[in-house]
């Protein structure tokens, strides 16, 4: 498998610009069976893997990518499937560029093996034949409440179910998936995607309940009577401000209120307040992924102009390059070196930074240039500056240990200071990526089924 000095590294293909902004479908294209045993083969299956080790789940890359190359789609589909809960999900969002590809052996000389794209060909071209996830029929007679079918939710389910034991699950939105669906754009990961495994789910006996809040319509103490053990994946959904003067105004917005309505509208919901960005002026504070899908979505919106404003230069962006390209390909404007000072209705008050010498952990600090003030005039602003945790009332009345942070303390099993009660993803680490969400389920429903074969 040396083809990397014959073959070069080809990124999956995009719809065309002027097409894609038109609607939310998918940007990115999958790759044929060709295409992808080609630049699977380029992998020189190295001793010691930097993709695994760098792969939050360690899914077994270098395996699946040999079976790719000499076209085992069978083989591929059992191994990347047995790791991951839905690898066609994360081989589109995962930030690869700063995970498995960007720990590629190749990725400095002859560009890293095109991994996300050649994960995500895999499961969609086992569905289409006929292929599908395994679990077992033999079931143990335990039974597990799952509160939240984000991507920890719907991870635990999956491992939970192929060991025998049952599941409910039980999301307080009107469609399962938390962030998958609601938080995270059509147009990088189409939502019925989401509904197939979740199907798949179903079909292996799990019970999904929407419309249901654990602490309003049902309450916690029901589920430890009712479930051998609870896991709890709630995410962290509380949009976080800037701290600024004017940061109230009507014309300011957090960057989920955003996606989550443009989302509902989608789905035919009902939607209160709907923040329309159509001919506006946009500006979206921030630099991550959630940034991105905010101007991202703007553009889609009609909005008559968007700027991201970020304190720090392009090179120091948290987001995927991935989708800061994407933007700018969709007609965004990146401000750089720039931080708000304050709100009004003209505009944001922003004072113009610059990075200073990197300190013992090797990063810069942001410092302000003083008397550099200017205005940014703009209709809407949009604060995509993270999040923190939520507390819902039955996590106070319960009285779990939490950490400083409102985040839900758990021991090395991922159980939590209440006994049969384990939490993971967001709740528990505070805002971070779907696919650690996704490991954190897996690794619930692992000690989950340890504790009840004891």
């Amino acid at each position: 498998m040396l083809n990397f000095t014959k073959v070069d590294r080809i990124n999956a293909s995009k719809r065309g610009v002027m097409d894609r902004i038109k609607d939310f479908s998918e940007v990115y294209e999958v790759f044929d069976a060709s295409k992808a045993s080609e630049q699977a083969s380029r992998c020189i299956g190295c001793g010691d893997p930097y993709c695994h080790t760098k792969c939050p789940l360690h899914n077994i890359i270098p395996a699946w990518l040999k079976e790719t190359a000499d076209n085992d789609i069978e083989m591929a589909f059992n191994i990347s499937n047995e790791t991951s809960p839905f690898p066609e999900i994360l081989g589109r969002i995962c930030p690869h560029d700063v995970l498995c590809e960007g720990d590629c052996t190749l990725n400095d000389t002859h560009g890293a093996i095109t991994i996300g794209s050649i994960e995500t060909h895999i499961t969609e071209t086992g569905f289409e034949n006929g292929l599908l996830p395994k679990f077992t029929k033999n079931k143990i007679g335990k039974k597990v409440a799952i509160i939240g079918s984000g991507p920890a939710g719907l991870s635990c389910a999956t491992f939970l179910l192929r060991a025998g034991i049952d599941v409910e699950i039980f999301e307080r939105a009107n469609k399962t998936g938390g962030l998958l669906t609601y938080g995270i754009p059509g147009f990088k990961l189409d939502k019925h995607r989401i509904d197939r495994r979740v199907k798949f789910l179903q079909e292996a006996g799990a019970v999904v309940t929407t419309s249901c809040e654990i602490g309003k319509d049902k309450s916690f103490a029901e589920l430890e009577k009712e479930f051998d053990a609870v896991f709890i994946g709630i995410g962290a959904t509380k949009g976080k401000m800037a701290g600024i003067e004017g940061e109230t105004n009507s014309s300011v917005h957090l960057a989920m209120d955003l996606l989550t309505k443009v989302q509902k509208r989608q789905f035919g919901e009902d939607v209160e307040d709907y923040i329309d960005v159509t001919d506006k002026r946009v500006v979206v504070i921030g630099g991550g992924d959630t940034a991105m899908d905010c101007v991202r979505t703007s553009v889609r919106e009609g909005a008559k102009s968007i700027k991201c404003l970020y304190r720090r230069d392009k090179a120091n962006m948290p987001g995927s390059k991935k989708e800061v390209e994407n933007s700018i390909e969709e007609g965004v404007d990146f401000v750089f070196n720039v931080s708000p000072k304050s709100i009004n209705d003209k505009g944001v008050i922003l004072e113009i930074t610059e990075l200073s010498v990197a300190d013992e952990s090797g990063r810069q600090r942001v410092e302000i240039i003083e008397g550099s003030d200017y205005l940014e005039e703009t209709d809407i602003v949009i604060m995509a500056l993270g999040f923190d945790q939520e507390l819902p009332q039955f996590i106070k009345e319960q009285n779990f240990e939490l950490d400083k942070w409102n985040g839900i303390k758990v021991d090395e099993n991922y159980q939590t200071s209440k006994a049969n009660v384990y939490s993971g993803g967001d709740s528990v680490r505070g805002a971070d990526l779907a696919v650690t969400a996704t490991l954190d389920g897996r690794e619930a429903a692992n000690s989950i089924i340890e504790s009840f074969i004891k």
